[in-house]
């Protein structure tokens, strides 16, 4: 074994590149959207090296691989901003929704997507076949009224003409979910109105189709406005399951047609936030068995459940964060990761637990010997509670520090803030580990994962239980002797970008900070946003305007007076959720006020970044960034970046 080299943490040299992360997919946006059509599997996959086009892949019993769409062909949704599933496929045939003009494309084996939908300002998600009435059910969100808030709506297009022939349910703020039963003659979804979010509280109804094709009266099923319905789902039988965090945890329960009865209650989560559509925790084996997901205390596990007996079966395998579960015949195929393993499609055999891998990152895997391990760790936090967390220490085969020295630290910020961190392998995360910059993953207070008590913890205390988390979980850190307390910092995205701006401005405990797509003004964020979070400020501030006084405190852009501490800014020009303005006011105010501040724009983004070339720019530039702010010097070639007041 060859010696180690003896150089300072940060300057580390290291096979996780930046080339690496975007042509492996080291995001965790890489695999997802498991669709099964009899014996064949699809998913989707993005291609950051094709200026972030989705693809769906086929994979078919033989175990060959093929891309259905063609290039240029770009499978994703604007429905809600943030999208989801965006394709289905039913005997061969897919229908997706194309990014650049949200049309609907059929596309039949062998040919060539042709257009189903008219060109107009309408976007689709959720799609549907039905093939006893040759229809494709779907949500549709209607933009034609121009300024007016976008109409949404679940309605039934005719598979052939493309003509929206039912509107099946309309009048609330939003829908998701339509699924079929099993016989064809009933529609369940989701529902859910301003000022909740769909975590917060939906409705899950029950309708029956009638002869025309339209839906009789909807039958209610279970929900409201303190109560989250995730995933309604038919059984072969015709009972409708669904996950409901009516206990605080989000557990399994079934209505028969006249009652709603638990089928299993513990103390973990079968459901995740729909941040987007398509997301699914499980899906059935046989009317008695059900394959599915579930997390506690951060780790993800697979499993099987009888649906009578309530009995779990958990499935071992190497991996420990899971998505997209669906099942082929007896087996399940899943994504899923682990912090030593890239993402993986697997297809596991729900009998032996053995499982066979689909699709795997392309290229060779990086050395264990270059990949942080990490800790999960949990630590104390105001008001006597506890905040938890993923510590990644510096870590590179080739390297080790001088003598007494302690790492820097940077405090990652997931974004929603209603989201969570995973153990996935996330080569953008490992990129600073293994340049000597420990890493602390955060699940602050709001996060998902630990009930729905955890989660409210941030009702109307957001911008304030965020950042003592982050504060606390650094101090911790330090106290406990792993990093150097001079050299702390944080970075997030979008409403992890809020999080940051708060920790760098109401305290000062870090020496520097990232900002990506971040909320800056959560005044302006509640007057701008779109439909989809336009209350959603209701509940983690409090009502506009009555609660002014309040955003203004909180909004780091009212009180630049108070930062004094470096801070780099990356954004998208054509983001819609969080719009430049947001980081283009921040900066001004910085560089009048003499803070040193860089600003890196990216044409051509929107709300989080998927070109290869501006996720390279924009990781790089961040190392670079805290090199000159901590004072070492980054092993890696990168192009100087402006920042501005400081020499």
């Amino acid at each position: 074994m060859a010696e180690k080299k003896i150089a300072p943490y940060g300057s580390w040299k290291s096979p996780i590149t930046t080339r690496l992360v975007v042509t492996k997919g080291g995001t965790k946006f890489k695999f997802g959207g498991t669709v099964v059509d009899g014996e064949d599997v699809y998913w989707r996959e993005i291609r950051p090296v094709e200026k972030g086009r989705y693809v769906i892949v086929r994979r078919t019993p033989d175990g060959k691989t093929t891309d259905v769409n063609p290039a240029p062909y770009n499978v994703r949704t604007r429905v809600h901003e943030y999208g989801g599933t965006s394709f289905t496929v039913s005997e061969g045939v897919m229908y997706f929704v194309n990014f650049p003009d949200q049309r609907i494309f059929r596309l039949e084996p062998g040919g060539e997507p042709v257009p189903l939908t008219p060109e107009i300002n309408v976007r689709y998600a959720d799609l549907v076949v039905d093939r006893k009435r040759l229809r494709l059910h779907c949500v549709m969100e209607d933009h034609r009224a121009g300024d007016r808030e976008a109409q949404n709506l679940l309605a039934s297009i005719d598979l052939v003409t493309g003509e929206v022939v039912q509107v099946l349910a309309a009048g609330n703020d939003f829908y998701a979910n339509p699924r079929l039963s099993p016989d064809g003659s009933k529609l369940s979804w989701i529902t859910w109105n301003h000022p909740n979010m769909p975590w917060d509280g939906t409705e899950v109804y029950v309708a029956e189709f009638q002869p025309d094709g339209s839906l009789g009266e909807p039958q209610f099923v279970a929900g409201g406005k303190t109560e989250a319905i995730f995933q309604p789902e038919w059984s072969p039988d015709g009972r409708l399951y669904f996950v409901s965090d009516r206990s605080n945890w989000w557990n399994f329960y079934r209505w028969d047609g006249a009652q709603v009865e638990p089928v299993l209650l513990m103390e973990a989560e079968f459901a995740v936030p729909q941040w987007v559509f398509g997301y699914k925790t499980y899906n059935f084996v046989s009317a008695e068995t059900i394959a599915c997901m579930y997390t506690q205390d951060g780790i993800w596990q697979i499993a099987t459940l009888d649906v009578e007996s309530g009995a779990l079966h958990t499935i071992e395998t190497p991996y420990t964060f899971f998505e997209y579960p669906d099942v082929v015949g007896d087996k399940m195929v899943v994504v899923a990761g682990s912090s030593q393993r890239s993402t993986t499609v697997i297809l596991v055999d729900l009998g032996s637990d053995e499982y066979e891998v689909l699709r795997e990152e392309d290229g060779e895997q990086v050395d264990a010997g270059y990949l942080s391990v990490p800790e999960s760790i949990e630590f104390p936090t105001t008001g006597g509670k506890t905040a938890y967390g993923l510590y990644y220490p510096p870590q590179n085969a080739d390297y080790e520090a001088p003598a007494g020295e302690k790492p820097p630290l940077l405090i990652m910020i997931h974004g929603g803030p209603t989201a969570a961190t995973s153990t996935q392998l996330l080569f953008d995360l490992q990129y600073f580990p293994s340049r000597g910059i420990a890493v602390l993953d955060l699940n602050y207070g709001g996060s998902t994962g630990y009930g729905r008590e955890f989660r409210e913890r941030l009702y109307g205390q957001w911008g304030v239980v965020d950042l003592d988390d982050s504060v606390n979980g650094a101090k911790y850190l330090v106290e406990r002797g792993d990093v150097d307390g001079d050299r702390l910092a944080i970075t997030g995205g979008s409403a992890g970008g809020y999080t940051t701006l708060c920790a760098l401005t109401f305290s000062d405990v870090f020496s520097a900070g990232a900002s990506h797509y971040g909320v800056s003004d959560i005044t302006a964020l509640a007057l701008e946003t779109h439909k989809f979070e336009a209350h959603y400020m209701d509940s983690l501030v409090g009502p506009y305007p009555e609660a002014k006084e309040l955003y203004d405190a909180r909004s780091p852009l009212q009180n630049t007076d108070k930062l004094n501490t470096p801070v780099i800014f990356f954004q998208g020009l054509d983001d819609k959720v969080v719009p430049p303005n947001q980081a283009e006011m921040m900066v001004a105010a910085l560089r009048q006020k003499g803070v040193p501040v860089a600003y890196v724009p990216f044409e051509g983004e929107q709300h989080g970044f998927r070109i290869a070339e501006n996720v390279e720019r924009a990781l790089e530039g961040e190392l670079y960034f805290y090199g000159r702010i901590f004072g070492f010097e980054p092993a890696d070639e990168i192009e100087p970046i402006e920042i501005e007041n400081y020499k």
